[in-house]
Protein backbone atom coordinates (compact mmCIF):
# COMPACT_ATOMS: atom_id res chain seq x y z
CA UNK A 1 0.00 0.00 0.00
CA UNK A 2 1.39 3.41 -1.04
CA UNK A 3 0.84 5.68 1.85
CA UNK A 4 1.69 9.84 1.90
CA UNK A 5 2.88 11.53 4.92
CA UNK A 6 0.46 15.06 6.00
CA UNK A 7 2.83 16.70 7.94
CA UNK A 8 6.68 17.58 8.63
CA UNK A 9 7.64 18.29 11.91
CA UNK A 10 9.37 16.17 14.40
CA UNK A 11 6.74 13.29 14.99
CA UNK A 12 6.07 12.99 10.93
CA UNK A 13 10.00 12.87 10.09
CA UNK A 14 11.23 10.67 13.01
CA UNK A 15 8.22 8.46 13.17
CA UNK A 16 5.50 8.16 10.89
CA UNK A 17 8.15 8.61 8.11
CA UNK A 18 10.84 6.24 9.35
CA UNK A 19 8.46 3.42 9.85
CA UNK A 20 6.74 3.50 6.69
CA UNK A 21 10.21 3.43 4.64
CA UNK A 22 11.52 0.40 6.34
CA UNK A 23 7.73 -1.60 6.45
CA UNK A 24 7.53 -4.78 4.19
CA UNK A 25 3.93 -4.30 3.17
CA UNK A 26 4.04 0.10 2.59
CA UNK A 27 5.43 1.94 1.03
CA UNK A 28 6.54 5.87 1.00
CA UNK A 29 5.33 6.91 -1.60
CA UNK A 30 5.33 10.93 -0.95
CA UNK A 31 5.39 13.47 1.75
CA UNK A 32 3.09 17.21 1.74
CA UNK A 33 3.49 19.73 4.21
CA UNK A 34 2.68 23.72 4.20
CA UNK A 35 6.64 24.61 4.44
CA UNK A 36 8.03 24.40 0.73
CA UNK A 37 11.74 24.14 2.93
CA UNK A 38 10.06 21.40 5.14
CA UNK A 39 8.99 19.45 2.90
CA UNK A 40 12.06 19.73 0.37
CA UNK A 41 14.31 18.82 3.57
CA UNK A 42 11.74 15.74 4.16
CA UNK A 43 11.09 14.63 0.80
CA UNK A 44 15.24 14.60 0.30
CA UNK A 45 15.53 12.60 3.35
CA UNK A 46 13.57 9.55 2.35
CA UNK A 47 14.42 10.28 -1.33
CA UNK A 48 10.36 10.80 -2.19
CA UNK A 49 8.33 13.21 -3.72
CA UNK A 50 7.28 16.25 -1.98
CA UNK A 51 4.13 18.22 -2.14
CA UNK A 52 2.99 21.38 -1.19
CA UNK A 53 -0.57 20.72 -3.20
CA UNK A 54 -2.61 17.94 -1.05
CA UNK A 55 -4.72 16.88 -4.33
CA UNK A 56 -1.81 15.94 -6.25
CA UNK A 57 -0.07 14.07 -3.46
CA UNK A 58 -3.54 12.29 -2.68
CA UNK A 59 -3.52 11.25 -6.74
CA UNK A 60 -0.59 9.01 -5.83
CA UNK A 61 -1.65 7.16 -2.86
CA UNK A 62 -3.59 4.47 -1.52
CA UNK A 63 -3.28 5.72 2.17
CA UNK A 64 -2.33 8.92 4.31
CA UNK A 65 -0.62 9.05 7.56
CA UNK A 66 -1.54 12.30 9.33
CA UNK A 67 1.13 13.91 11.44
CA UNK A 68 -0.07 17.53 11.91
CA UNK A 69 -1.87 19.65 14.69
CA UNK A 70 -5.52 18.36 15.95
CA UNK A 71 -7.02 21.87 14.57
CA UNK A 72 -5.95 21.12 11.05
CA UNK A 73 -6.24 17.25 10.73
CA UNK A 74 -9.71 17.06 10.64
CA UNK A 75 -10.32 18.77 7.71
CA UNK A 76 -7.41 16.81 5.84
CA UNK A 77 -8.92 13.89 6.98
CA UNK A 78 -12.16 14.56 5.53
CA UNK A 79 -10.90 15.39 2.34
CA UNK A 80 -8.47 12.25 2.32
CA UNK A 81 -11.22 10.22 2.49
CA UNK A 82 -13.47 12.14 -0.09
CA UNK A 83 -10.48 10.76 -2.22
CA UNK A 84 -11.04 7.56 -1.33
CA UNK A 85 -7.75 7.24 0.92
CA UNK A 86 -7.46 5.29 3.68
CA UNK A 87 -6.66 6.87 6.98
CA UNK A 88 -3.83 6.17 9.73
CA UNK A 89 -5.08 8.97 12.06
CA UNK A 90 -3.11 10.56 15.17
CA UNK A 91 -4.32 11.83 18.30
CA UNK A 92 -6.20 13.99 19.47
CA UNK A 93 -8.54 13.26 16.03
CA UNK A 94 -9.56 16.85 16.58
CA UNK A 95 -10.12 19.67 19.46
CA UNK A 96 -14.05 19.75 18.97
CA UNK A 97 -16.59 17.23 18.69
CA UNK A 98 -18.38 18.37 15.73
CA UNK A 99 -14.89 17.96 13.86
CA UNK A 100 -14.28 14.79 15.19
CA UNK A 101 -17.79 13.44 13.76
CA UNK A 102 -17.11 14.98 10.13
CA UNK A 103 -14.13 12.49 9.93
CA UNK A 104 -16.13 9.34 11.11
CA UNK A 105 -18.71 10.50 8.68
CA UNK A 106 -16.48 11.10 5.61
CA UNK A 107 -14.85 7.57 5.89
CA UNK A 108 -17.93 6.07 6.70
CA UNK A 109 -19.64 7.08 3.47
CA UNK A 110 -16.50 6.66 1.60
CA UNK A 111 -15.84 3.04 2.90
CA UNK A 112 -12.43 3.94 4.03
CA UNK A 113 -10.23 2.34 6.56
CA UNK A 114 -9.60 4.39 9.61
CA UNK A 115 -6.86 3.47 12.60
CA UNK A 116 -6.01 6.18 15.00
CA UNK A 117 -2.81 5.89 15.83
CA UNK A 118 -2.95 5.90 20.02
CA UNK A 119 0.30 5.25 20.85
CA UNK A 120 0.14 2.79 24.04
CA UNK A 121 -2.68 0.28 22.02
CA UNK A 122 0.29 -0.81 19.33
CA UNK A 123 2.63 -1.79 21.78
CA UNK A 124 2.43 -5.66 22.14
CA UNK A 125 3.18 -5.72 25.72
CA UNK A 126 0.50 -2.61 26.54
CA UNK A 127 -2.11 -4.21 24.39
CA UNK A 128 -1.82 -7.82 25.65
CA UNK A 129 -2.30 -6.57 29.06
CA UNK A 130 -5.17 -4.73 28.24
CA UNK A 131 -6.87 -7.51 26.00
CA UNK A 132 -5.95 -9.90 29.11
CA UNK A 133 -7.83 -7.97 32.14
CA UNK A 134 -11.26 -6.82 29.65
CA UNK A 135 -11.31 -10.39 29.38
CA UNK A 136 -10.92 -10.61 33.23
CA UNK A 137 -13.50 -8.14 34.09
CA UNK A 138 -14.52 -6.73 37.48
CA UNK A 139 -12.80 -3.49 37.22
CA UNK A 140 -14.00 -0.78 39.52
CA UNK A 141 -11.39 1.93 39.56
CA UNK A 142 -8.40 3.27 38.09
CA UNK A 143 -5.69 5.93 38.76
CA UNK A 144 -3.52 7.18 36.05
CA UNK A 145 -0.65 9.77 36.47
CA UNK A 146 1.13 11.29 33.19
CA UNK A 147 3.28 14.63 34.34
CA UNK A 148 5.91 15.49 31.51
CA UNK A 149 8.12 18.39 31.21
CA UNK A 150 8.58 19.19 27.45
CA UNK A 151 9.22 23.16 27.45
CA UNK A 152 12.80 22.25 28.10
CA UNK A 153 15.39 23.62 26.26
CA UNK A 154 16.32 21.10 23.33
CA UNK A 155 13.12 18.98 23.77
CA UNK A 156 11.55 18.48 20.37
CA UNK A 157 8.04 19.66 21.44
CA UNK A 158 9.02 22.75 23.34
CA UNK A 159 7.61 25.23 20.45
CA UNK A 160 4.38 23.13 19.63
CA UNK A 161 2.11 26.09 19.68
CA UNK A 162 -1.06 23.49 20.20
CA UNK A 163 0.20 21.59 23.09
CA UNK A 164 1.06 25.17 25.02
CA UNK A 165 -2.00 26.62 24.55
CA UNK A 166 -4.44 23.24 24.89
CA UNK A 167 -1.96 21.14 27.64
CA UNK A 168 -1.71 18.07 28.80
CA UNK A 169 -5.55 17.06 28.57
CA UNK A 170 -5.51 17.25 24.78
CA UNK A 171 -1.88 16.08 24.37
CA UNK A 172 -2.34 13.16 26.98
CA UNK A 173 -5.50 12.76 27.52
CA UNK A 174 -5.91 10.77 24.55
CA UNK A 175 -2.96 9.07 25.88
CA UNK A 176 -4.55 7.56 29.33
CA UNK A 177 -7.91 7.47 28.02
CA UNK A 178 -6.84 4.78 26.06
CA UNK A 179 -5.59 2.42 28.62
CA UNK A 180 -8.71 3.48 31.02
CA UNK A 181 -11.61 3.11 28.93
CA UNK A 182 -11.24 -0.73 27.70
CA UNK A 183 -11.16 -1.62 31.49
CA UNK A 184 -13.25 0.58 32.88
CA UNK A 185 -15.89 1.28 29.83
CA UNK A 186 -17.43 4.40 28.69
CA UNK A 187 -17.48 7.47 30.51
CA UNK A 188 -20.86 8.64 31.36
CA UNK A 189 -20.05 12.38 33.23
CA UNK A 190 -17.04 13.42 34.80
CA UNK A 191 -15.45 16.61 37.11
CA UNK A 192 -11.95 18.75 36.46
CA UNK A 193 -10.06 20.70 38.15
CA UNK A 194 -6.69 22.87 37.15
CA UNK A 195 -3.14 23.26 39.52
CA UNK A 196 -0.28 24.64 39.56
CA UNK A 197 2.03 24.10 36.26
CA UNK A 198 -0.99 23.62 34.02
CA UNK A 199 -2.32 20.17 35.69
CA UNK A 200 -5.70 18.96 35.13
CA UNK A 201 -7.39 16.93 37.61
CA UNK A 202 -9.90 14.80 36.30
CA UNK A 203 -12.59 12.51 38.11
CA UNK A 204 -14.34 10.24 35.48
CA UNK A 205 -17.61 7.79 36.52
CA UNK A 206 -18.04 4.78 33.83
CA UNK A 207 -20.98 2.97 33.01
CA UNK A 208 -22.07 0.65 35.59
CA UNK A 209 -20.69 2.45 38.14
CA UNK A 210 -16.63 2.47 37.95
CA UNK A 211 -14.56 5.27 38.82
CA UNK A 212 -11.19 6.70 37.07
CA UNK A 213 -8.87 9.53 38.15
CA UNK A 214 -6.47 11.17 36.02
CA UNK A 215 -3.67 13.62 36.46
CA UNK A 216 -1.91 15.28 33.21
CA UNK A 217 0.57 17.47 32.99
CA UNK A 218 2.98 18.80 30.17
CA UNK A 219 4.54 21.35 32.33
CA UNK A 220 5.62 19.24 35.40
CA UNK A 221 8.69 20.76 37.69
CA UNK A 222 12.32 18.51 35.35
CA UNK A 223 12.27 17.03 38.61
CA UNK A 224 8.78 15.64 39.50
CA UNK A 225 7.96 13.98 36.10
CA UNK A 226 5.90 10.93 36.84
CA UNK A 227 3.78 8.22 34.85
CA UNK A 228 1.83 5.23 35.94
CA UNK A 229 -1.77 3.74 35.66
CA UNK A 230 -3.07 1.73 38.57
CA UNK A 231 -6.18 -0.69 38.35
CA UNK A 232 -8.28 -1.93 41.13
CA UNK A 233 -11.31 -4.81 40.40
CA UNK A 234 -12.79 -7.71 42.19
CA UNK A 235 -9.19 -9.87 41.43
CA UNK A 236 -6.94 -7.70 43.18
CA UNK A 237 -4.64 -5.40 41.81
CA UNK A 238 -2.40 -4.49 38.84
CA UNK A 239 -0.28 -1.46 37.14
CA UNK A 240 0.25 -0.81 33.19
CA UNK A 241 3.30 -2.59 31.98
CA UNK A 242 6.19 -0.67 30.53
CA UNK A 243 7.03 -1.03 26.68
CA UNK A 244 8.55 -3.50 25.36
CA UNK A 245 8.75 -1.47 21.46
CA UNK A 246 9.93 1.95 20.34
CA UNK A 247 7.51 4.43 18.92
CA UNK A 248 8.64 3.68 15.08
CA UNK A 249 8.23 -0.04 15.81
CA UNK A 250 4.47 1.21 17.50
CA UNK A 251 3.87 2.83 14.70
CA UNK A 252 4.36 -0.32 12.33
CA UNK A 253 1.59 -2.06 14.16
CA UNK A 254 -0.42 0.44 13.85
CA UNK A 255 0.25 0.13 9.62
CA UNK A 256 -0.16 -3.20 9.99
CA UNK A 257 -4.01 -2.41 11.66
CA UNK A 258 -4.63 -0.32 8.77
CA UNK A 259 -3.71 -2.96 6.05
CA UNK A 260 -5.60 -5.53 8.58
CA UNK A 261 -8.87 -3.46 8.46
CA UNK A 262 -8.75 -3.06 4.29
CA UNK A 263 -7.93 -6.52 4.15
CA UNK A 264 -10.55 -8.08 6.58
CA UNK A 265 -13.54 -5.36 6.60
CA UNK A 266 -13.05 -5.38 10.03
CA UNK A 267 -13.02 -1.97 12.06
CA UNK A 268 -10.42 -1.78 14.47
CA UNK A 269 -10.61 -0.78 18.32
CA UNK A 270 -8.99 2.44 17.43
CA UNK A 271 -10.85 3.30 14.68
CA UNK A 272 -12.35 7.52 14.27
CA UNK A 273 -15.09 6.55 15.77
CA UNK A 274 -12.87 5.60 19.45
CA UNK A 275 -11.29 8.48 18.71
CA UNK A 276 -13.91 10.78 18.19
CA UNK A 277 -15.24 9.44 21.29
CA UNK A 278 -12.02 10.53 23.22
CA UNK A 279 -12.62 13.89 21.86
CA UNK A 280 -16.24 14.09 23.59
CA UNK A 281 -14.96 13.03 26.75
CA UNK A 282 -11.63 16.11 26.04
CA UNK A 283 -14.49 18.16 25.48
CA UNK A 284 -16.35 17.82 28.76
CA UNK A 285 -13.86 17.97 30.69
CA UNK A 286 -12.74 21.22 29.72
CA UNK A 287 -16.23 22.45 30.02
CA UNK A 288 -16.46 21.03 33.75
CA UNK A 289 -12.74 22.49 34.24
CA UNK A 290 -13.63 25.91 33.26
CA UNK A 291 -17.48 25.76 34.97
CA UNK A 292 -16.53 23.86 38.12
CA UNK A 293 -19.44 21.43 37.42
CA UNK A 294 -19.90 17.82 36.55
CA UNK A 295 -20.69 17.37 32.66
CA UNK A 296 -22.34 14.82 31.16
CA UNK A 297 -20.67 13.12 28.25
Amino acid sequence: MRFGVLGTGHWATVTQAAALATHPSATLAGVWGRSPDKVADMASRYGVPGHTDLDALLADVDAVAIAVPPDVQADLAVRAAKAGKHLLLDKPLALDPAAADEVVAAADAAGVATVVFFTNRFVPSIESFLTANAELGGWYAAHGTMYTSIFQPGNPYSGSVWRKQHGGLWDLGPHALSVILPLLGPVVDLSAAEGPRDTAHLLLRHEGGAASTLSLTLDAAPDATSFGFSYFGEHGATTLPEWDATQVEAFGNAVNALLDVVSTGNRHACDAAFGASVVRILSAAERARTSSTIVTV
